[in-house]
């Protein structure tokens, strides 16, 4: 174990020395950042998570598949989507925003944060079983994840956003990272506030994020998984969450309105969101105007959600809590006023509400072509 500690510490060393001082150097950020193993620590982190993705979900997806691609083509734009993620809009937020903040707030150094709620404050005792105290920050953790995800499926402006991570009918895992960056920065933005609000130090939220994103990404994979009886109670698996990224079912319209939890199936079953015992189901978003997303690469994507989000957000529609599909105008139309599974099956998005409204032509690619084994 010894060796391994300090390989792994010469490694981080080595990064940090030759990699990392000298970019934070050439960017003229050495006056924000003062901690290059830390910030080796994480590329390193990242990399055995990205390692672990490509090297034993992948090749769980390809020996036990839930469902059976003609081709993954769908799958590619959102390995695209990871890599960004995690080696630049992560770590950048992490030690140029929240790191700072931080230390404004009190915190002395990278093992240090004080909150204005500070757990360790609260239960001196933690500071001293520091493994239960990461449990604790994890709980609390994705108690605001799983807050955050219903506001994301019930605010219209919000799923305006999140619908891009939903529209993908190829769910891989690959798919965990496929979200607006408007969608990504509010997340992470509420979710370093309360951070920081309970004393969790840099090094420890870069800790949390990437395990939750890891455990996320198995969450995602296509792979037919599943826990037990018991412990898909405990812990999210790849079934449970593959239930919430369903389509629409037409004859149990809000079936899909379930597990929201990222980690614990926990906060699904306290607040009544939870299902088991459901068969897989195709997954993607019914609404056309979503579901083009799977013909957009990543720039087009993002400024089409944008124009979604914007069209919702400037409409007192797009303020009402509540399940939503888009018109041609953008407009948040609540899935009460129609048919949602027809609209699905026409390809074509509803017509705006303006007189005389012409209905798009050209219907949106269907890319349901696979088979689903349970």
């Amino acid at each position: 174990m010894h060796v391994v500690y300090a390989f792994w510490s010469g490694v981080v060393s080595w990064l940090a020395n030759r990699a990392i001082v000298p970019g934070l150097a050439a960017l003229h950020l050495t006056a924000y950042v003062d901690r290059p193993r830390e910030i080796a620590q994480y590329f390193l982190l990242t990399a055995v998570q990205v390692a672990i993705i490509a090297f034993v979900f992948r090749p769980m997806e390809s020996l036990w598949p839930v469902e059976h691609w003609a081709d993954r083509r769908f799958t590619v734009i959102d390995r695209s989507y990871t890599l960004i993620k995690l080696f630049g809009v992560l770590p950048l937020f992490t030690y140029l925003v929240l790191s700072p903040l931080s230390q404004w707030l009190g915190g002395s150094s990278s093992d240090d944060a004080a909150g204005l709620i500070s757990v360790q404050g609260m239960l001196p005792w933690l500071g001293h079983h520091p493994v239960l105290l990461f449990l604790v920050y994890y709980a609390i953790y994705d108690l605001v994840y799983y807050l955050i995800h219903r506001l994301q499926h019930g605010i219209p402006w919000w799923w305006a956003l999140h619908s891009l991570h939903h529209s993908q009918r190829q769910l891989s895992c690959w798919s965990n990272d496929r979200d607006h960056y408007l969608d990504d920065l509010l997340e992470a933005l509420i979710v370093a506030a309360v951070a920081l609000l309970i004393g969790v130090s840099p090094t420890d939220f870069a800790l949390l994020v990437l395990s939750g994103e890891l455990l996320q990404n198995l969450g995602h994979t296509n792979v037919r998984l599943r826990f037990g009886p018991v412990l898909e109670k405990v812990l999210v698996d790849p079934h449970y969450h593959r239930l919430h990224h369903m389509r629409v079912d037409p004859d149990r319209p809000q079936l899909h309105a379930c597990n929201y939890a990222f980690i614990f199936p926990l906060w699904d079953i306290v607040f009544g969101t939870a299902l088991f015992g459901e068969p897989a189901h195709p997954t993607g978003v019914g609404d056309p105007m979503v579901d083009a997303d799977n013909r957009r690469g990543i720039v087009a994507q993002q400024l089409a959600t944008l124009r979604r989000f914007w069209g919702a957000f400037r409409r007192r529609a797009g303020w009402r809590y509540g399940e939503v599909a888009f018109n041609v105008n953008y407009e948040p139309i609540s899935v009460k006023d129609f048919d949602l599974h027809e609209l699905e099956s026409s390809h074509i998005p509803m017509a705006a509400s303006a007189p005389s409204p012409a209905r798009v032509t050209e219907p949106v690619a269907d890319t349901d072509d696979q088979g689903i084994s349970v």
